[in-house]
Parts: C-alpha cells; structure tokens; sequence
C-alpha cells in the first residue's frame, strides 16, 4: 500500500476516536491486519474499503487519493511480513526460545511465534495467516468463531458424585475413603470456571492438593511425606497471578 493512503487511515481513525483494536472489531478482522495496512504493509480489499469509507463518511476517492504513480506490481513478499518490534524482519532464517517465547523464520518467509498473548503463523507459499490469541481466531484477516464442546460443560457433575457415593456405601460399603469424592465437587466446577473465563486463579487448587493428599494417605499411607504437597499452593498461585 502506498505509504501516504497508510498515513490518511492512521489520521482518518484517530480522528473518529477508535483504536486499532476497536476499528478491527467493527470490521470482524484482527487487530494485526489494521496494524498492517497502517504500516503500508498490506492493502485492504474491495470490501474492507467500502465499508472504511463508510465508517469514516469519505468517498473512495478521497480515501485513496495519492499524488505518487500506482506501482505495476505489488510484492506478494511484503504482504506477508510479520512484523517484530526488533530485527529478525532482516534475519533470512532463525529459531528464537526465550521467556518471550518461541518464533521461527524459515528461508521461504514462512513464520511461527507463539507468546503469552497467542500463536501467530504464516505461510508465505500458500499466503495463508493465522492469528489466534486469548479470545479470537482469525485466518486471513478474518475473524472466525470458536466451536467448542460444550456437552461436558452440562454434564449434572454433583448428582453424578452422589449418585456413585450412594452406589458404593450401598454396594461395597465403601462409605469411607467414598466420601473423598464430594471435594471433586468444587473441584469439578472450579476448573470449568477457569476455562471458561481464562484466569486460572478461579480453580480451586487448595482443594485439589487436598484430595490428592488424602487420597495418598489414606490409600498409599503417605502422610508423609505427602504434606509437602501443600508447598505447591503458593508456587501455583504466584505463577498464574503473574
């Protein structure tokens, strides 16, 4: 894309008051795709900038006015970058471990990271992109929606738990260690929570240390030493608190 028509759609959105990311949201792409295009990265396609056009009341024509010669060809090459806040855009080839996380170039173009915030590929020979991050799937710019499998969600989990209780009181007059299965309980739904909404903080770790404690003392006789289990709470909760 020419560099001023990417200039003209930095000021046309800052001047309607959106961020990058609230602009993505109102076309149903990825925050990366809006990024590319104000970086002159990448162009919009037909649809995109009609619907720009509207969202900003300009016409196409003021929209992607520019004084420069429209080139004959455009490299597919510079559309497919993936942009880094440092320099391995000028490295051919390189794999990347660290605490930021993992990133690989291949010599073709073709790039994988994935971080904390997502997992980013790109396929330079089939001009192929994926995005996906803590909420959102995008491919090709375009935002798809998660298909997830939610019958184990409204699996009756409590009635399950008393129900087996009962069968083995009565059965096998197993009604202790038996009762153990109750802390599966918050365990169960504490663990759906924190799935469902990202945060890890919501799983009832104490109790599952619990369980799995009582479980190798009565089971295995490891009182000890099994209460060194309960070291184990303050790491989990200062790593996912992080």
């Amino acid at each position: 894309m020419n560099i001023e028509i990417a200039d003209r759609l930095v000021k046309l959105r800052k001047r309607n008051h959106l961020s990058q990311e609230a602009l993505a949201e109102k076309l149903g792409i990825s925050r990366q795709a809006v990024s590319k295009w104000e970086r002159a990265e990448a162009s919009p396609d037909t649809d995109n900038l009609i619907m720009l056009a509207r969202l900003y009341k300009v016409s196409l024509d003021e929209l992607l006015r520019t004084d420069e010669e429209i080139p004959q060809e455009e490299s597919q090459e510079t559309e497919n970058t993936y942009s880094q806040p440092d320099d391995r855009d000028n490295i051919e080839e390189y794999v990347d471990v660290g605490f930021e996380g993992i990133h690989v170039k291949d010599r073709d173009g073709s790039q994988v990271h994935i971080g904390l915030d997502g997992i980013h590929v790109e396929d330079s020979q089939k001009g192929e992109e994926v995005q996906i991050d803590r909420k959102e799937v995008y491919i090709n710019g375009e935002k798809k929606e998660f298909r997830t499998f939610s019958p184990i969600w409204d699996i009756p989990f409590t009635a399950l738990i008393c129900g087996l209780y009962l069968v083995l009181g009565f059965l096998f007059s197993a009604w202790h260690p038996a009762w153990l299965l109750f802390l599966l309980i918050p365990i169960w739904y504490s663990f759906i929570s924190a799935v469902k909404k990202k945060n890890a903080n919501l799983f009832a770790y104490p109790v599952f240390v619990t369980f799995v404690y009582l479980c190798a003392g009565f089971f295995f006789n490891l009182w000890h030493p099994g209460w060194i289990l309960y070291l184990t709470i303050p790491v989990y909760y200062s790593y996912v608190s992080r």
